[in-house]
């Protein structure tokens, strides 16, 4: 049996911490900028079951899709590649950039997933990450802590004491100056950068385009500036049309930071044509499976309907209390509960499943309507064939299965618990309780039981 313990070992230092404070700041401020973007849409849940419709219809024709938007982006210009694991989509990218010495990238979660800059690296390729979020936490050596604000966990502060370090700048906390130090400082790179790699958020089949979200202009200058353009997409980023494409852009922006359009909403369809003063000499699409495609007509497809907004994350009693970092994966929070283990094997990521309430509000933030409680609890069925989870877990529903079906055990049981947790009062709360139950009152108390038990309480009456 192995035990989850890597989710709680993570997880236990950062309860508390600063940088769990700076999480909660955070995902409480994008909440509360969605609930101001989604009420003042007339029908915000008539447009989500719109999205949710044709995000599923895309799943249930992936095929067909797939070979239509192959078709149409060679058909602009562009090339396709097909790479079936993360270390084919590394070998195919750094084949393309080739003697090529230095890369800017824009955001991606797929070449975080895939590792590439590690890849690339190894090959002798200098890559910068130009996303704001993304450059610091490169600065820093981490990885991402949020899907859509990657230094969530990070205070003004912090950053400004890393640029000064890092990049030798003068020190300060002014988000307006580090804005500033960090724009000089990659401006002479997006001018010698030989290639540019971003992610996808959308591909469209019906043109063959692909569209990349931000609120940052280093987008587009990595997607026009250098003379080859490598995208990376993962085989489900993708809607039948621009109809649809435009319903899907409606929730993510809401959901994701409360706007009704990001900054910056690009369409990429094929390379630089002739007489066009911008764009690439050549645009090249790397589409990663690395263990999607064994989701499709499974319990667990729903899980690539995710159009990566970030939503769930801010809702999250788990997330805001320890933040990315804890979950050991690119993908956190809720959807990262469920992707990494349904994805990568629950051998590698079987402690997420448990790293939940179950309260649903997952669910119902998510602009598709993703279930991800269901999910959660298929992961956990899977688990506990497995033998993946904990054995205090196991000794305690074995042992309250047996309670439960005998009433003599069952009263003599509560009797003893009932006299445990009174003793263990001061002024009616119970403050602390030893093993896995004192994660409960770690950051809350537990109220004392009665003096008198209900059954009691019901034989007194003569019901008994």
């Amino acid at each position: 049996m192995i035990s989850p313990v890597a989710f709680r070992g993570r997880a236990a230092p950062l309860i508390g911490s600063p940088q769990a404070a700076a999480v909660e700041r955070g995902t409480r401020r994008f909440s509360s900028h969605r609930a101001e973007a989604v009420a003042e849409y007339p029908d915000f849940d008539a447009m989500r079951r719109q999205a949710r419709e044709i995000r599923l219809h895309t799943l249930s024709h992936l095929g067909h899709y797939l070979g239509e938007f192959a078709a149409n982006c060679e058909a602009a210009g562009g090339r396709m590649h097909w790479a079936g694991d993360a270390e084919e989509a590394v070998s195919i990218i750094c084949g393309l950039v080739g003697s090529r010495r230095l890369a800017v990238k824009a955001k991606s979660m797929v070449t975080e997933e895939i590792e590439l800059n590690h890849g690339l690296e190894a090959a002798g390729v200098e890559v910068v990450e130009t996303d704001l979020g993304e450059f610091i936490a490169q600065l820093a050596g981490e990885r991402p802590s949020h899907i859509i604000a990657p230094v969530l966990h990070k205070t003004a502060v912090e950053i400004g004491l890393l640029f000064a370090d890092k990049l030798g700048s003068p020190n300060t906390s002014d988000s307006s100056e580090l804005n500033q130090i960090a724009r000089r400082h990659l401006r002479r790179i997006f001018l010698e950068a030989d290639v540019g790699i971003s992610g996808v958020n959308l591909g469209v089949a019906s043109t063959g385009s692909i569209v990349t979200v931000t609120n940052e202009g280093n987008g587009r200058l990595v997607t026009t500036l250098p003379r080859v353009h490598i995208a990376v997409m993962g085989m489900e980023r993708l809607v039948p049309g621009i109809a649809e494409l435009g319903v899907v852009l409606e929730v993510l922006a809401r959901s994701a930071t409360g706007q009704r359009l990001s900054a910056y909403t690009n369409l990429v369809t094929g390379p630089r044509q002739p007489g066009e003063a911008d764009g690439p000499d050549e645009l090249h699409i790397v589409v990663v499976d690395n263990g999607r495609s064994q989701l499709l007509g499974g319990p667990l497809e729903e899980i690539l309907a995710c159009i990566r907004c970030g939503a769930c994350l801010n809702v999250c009693p788990v997330f805001k209390q320890v933040g990315g970092h804890a979950y050991g994966s690119v993908y956190s929070g809720p959807v990262g509960a469920v992707f990494a283990p349904a994805v990568f094997g629950l051998d590698e990521h079987g402690d997420l499943p448990f790293a939940s309430t179950l309260c649903g509000a997952c669910k119902e933030v998510c602009p598709i309507g993703i279930d991800i409680p269901r999910m959660l609890l298929e992961l956990r069925r899977r688990s506990a064939e497995l033998g993946i989870h904990p054995r205090w877990l196991e000794f305690g529903l074995d042992t309250f299965s047996r309670a439960a079906s005998l009433p003599s055990l069952w009263s003599a049981g509560g009797s003893s618990l009932t006299g445990f947790l009174r003793m263990r009062a001061i002024d009616g709360w119970v403050e602390s309780l030893p093993g896995p139950a004192g994660d409960w009152t770690m950051a809350r108390a537990l109220g004392a039981p009665p003096k008198k038990r209900f059954q009691a309480r019901w034989r007194r009456r003569g019901k008994g």
